[in-house]
């Protein structure tokens, strides 16, 4: 596994990271928004948004005195590739043991 891929994957291991995705699946948002419904504060949004920048995941534009938070599809993209890594592998092997069981 590439550091990258590991980066991401430890940065959505986490549930607010991963509500503040699926709220960016919405479009995007400023913190202010991004933080309505949170248990946690305003500036730990901030710091999750910050960890998922720099997984890549998500990216952010100024927008007068506000910054909207979008997500970043290359960044999805590297971490799908590497999921599809495993599905492919797991195809191939049910590919092989039914073939294996054909022969029999």
């Amino acid at each position: 596994m590439e550091v990258y891929q590991q980066c991401q994957l430890d940065a959505l291991g986490d549930p607010t990271r991963r509500a503040i995705v699926e709220r960016l699946f919405e479009g995007p948002l400023p913190v202010g928004q991004l933080a309505r419904g949170f248990t946690v504060s305003r500036p730990a949004i901030s710091h999750h948004l910050r960890i998922l920048k720099e997984a890549n995941l998500v990216s952010d534009d100024a927008a007068g005195t506000r910054r909207l938070y979008r997500l970043n599809p290359e960044g999805f993209d590297l971490l799908r590739d590497y999921l599809d890594r495993f599905w492919t592998q797991a195809l191939n092997a049910f590919k092989k043991k039914l073939e294996e069981e054909e022969i029999r």
